[in-house]
């Protein structure tokens, strides 16, 4: 998994893309660094530079995607980390609605997509427990709303 740069960007890490995701058909592309993911976040949110306006993801594997999105969601959703768990359980819920709005295209089965919720979910769990916190109801994340045609 790596994200792409589309546009010229200079306040953000990069190394070639081909680096990190061999076998995608990257050569000459370059890609944000992945130590440079939480500088992403933070300076993508100071700059008011619209993600999508810089970088695309490249994902070659369910885990890669759904962790690419996770981390998509985090440079949309900026804010301290006070509340680690609620913070990642936000990014994990807006990865699992990409994920399930666009199974079709993705080509996975309710099977697979059952199965990433109830991983994502003992995740979630896992995190709040780490953090001595109680464990919120995460059902939510099983049954985010299908997307509206529009």
């Amino acid at each position: 998994m790596v994200f792409v740069f589309h546009a010229e960007c200079t306040f953000l890490p990069r190394e070639l893309a081909a680096l990190h995701a061999t076998g995608m058909g990257l050569v000459d592309e370059w890609a944000l660094a992945p130590y440079g993911i939480d500088d992403a976040t933070d300076e993508l949110y100071a700059r008011r530079v619209e993600p999508a306006s810089l970088l695309w993801l490249a994902a070659d594997n369910l885990n890669a995607l759904f962790w690419g999105l996770h981390d998509w969601a985090h440079f949309h959703n900026h804010g301290p980390f006070e509340e680690r768990a609620w913070t990642e359980l936000q990014c994990d819920s807006a990865a699992l609605a990409w994920v399930r709005g666009n199974r079709e295209v993705i080509g996975l089965d309710d099977a697979t997509v059952a199965r990433l919720e109830a991983e994502v979910t003992d995740v979630c769990r896992k995190r709040f427990l780490d953090e001595g916190k109680a464990v919120p109801s995460l059902e939510a994340l099983r049954s985010w709303p299908e997307p509206v045609a529009s």
